[in-house]
């Protein structure tokens, strides 16, 4: 026995859904239309229309925030699972096409989408015209299996299943400055005793002094003066002369303005980089085909 759908009973508007799914998920209305792309006012006719629709009241408002009612809240299951169940859809869609053309989203970190990526991206380019390529720019991992990113650069493998992954070498972390900074590293700076030594660091530069003492060095957050997350404001810095930067060998070996930082020591450490995609995407020939693209030049990068 077959049973089909009945699409004429359903008799609301799948945009109202997705509104309501958004404002759920951000927690606001001036976010969710942020998130969408739209802007508030027409996010919030969205809502009301759905819960003119359905008949209930989605949401409350208690002072500057939006409250679930109780309506909503058993609603919100059933949102979610109809958002999996679109992103499972489109999922198997864009995998069908066998076209090399449409567009590829690359999740990349701040260093890899700077340094690494610009030359292998306009290789690509040329190679293949009819492919738009958007790089989303972040040192966190996007969410392949929610469609923030088709293809994702990442230093770790990852572990869910729908994911496939291919490791493409390693990168050796090492300390890099500017020539004149590092002959002002006194010759008696060691690891234990790095008296005077300025590393510019993260916003949470407690992080990498934990990991450092763990290999031996005695830092701590006075050699720490200059904190930022933003790895080419690090970089600059660094060429200004204001310290060292933790920075891949790759990229301080191939400009000119730095040099090795306590070079005869190992490397700080190495991480491992590996592409990844989600195992349907995989089956698009454009995805596979820009998938390919970066794993044999980006590996040429970290093996050379």
């Amino acid at each position: 026995m077959r049973i089909y759908m009945n699409w004429e009973s359903i008799n609301f508007d799948w945009n109202h859904i997705r509104a309501f799914h958004a404002t759920v998920q951000e927690g606001s209305l001036s976010a969710a239309a942020k998130a969408l792309g739209m802007t508030q006012p027409t996010l919030s006719r969205q809502v009301a229309a759905l819960e003119a629709e359905l008949k209930v009241t989605l949401f409350e408002r208690v002072g500057q925030r939006l409250v679930l009612t109780d309506s909503g809240a058993m609603l919100v299951e059933h949102v979610n699972s109809m958002s999996q169940a679109a992103l499972q859809f489109s999922l198997a869609a864009t995998g069908q096409s066998q076209e090399l053309e449409g567009s590829v989203v690359i999740s990349a970190s701040q260093l890899d989408a700077a340094m690494r990526l610009p030359k292998i991206i306009a290789d690509l380019c040329r190679e293949e015209p009819r492919i738009t390529i958007e790089v989303i720019v972040t040192n966190e991992a996007s969410d392949l299996l929610r469609r923030e990113a088709d293809i994702a650069i990442r230093s770790f493998h990852p572990k869910q299943n729908d994911l496939i992954a291919k490791k493409l070498g390693e990168e050796r972390i090492r300390f890099y400055g500017t020539p004149d900074y590092v002959q002002t590293i006194p010759a008696n700076c060691t690891m234990e005793e790095p008296d005077g030594l300025k590393i510019i660091g993260f916003d949470q530069s407690s992080r990498l002094i934990d990991m450092f003492k763990k290999q031996g060095w005695g830092l701590n957050e006075e050699n720490f003066p200059l904190l930022t997350s933003f790895q080419l404001l690090q970089l600059n810095l660094c060429k200004q002369g204001m310290g060292l930067i933790v920075y891949p060998e790759d990229m301080g070996d191939n400009d000119a303005d730095l040099v090795r930082a306590f070079e005869q020591q190992e490397p700080l450490m190495t991480l491992p980089v590996w592409l990844v995609c989600h195992q349907e995407l995989r089956t698009s020939l454009r995805v596979r085909r820009v998938f390919d693209f970066i794993s044999d030049r980006l590996g040429f990068y970290l093996n050379i």
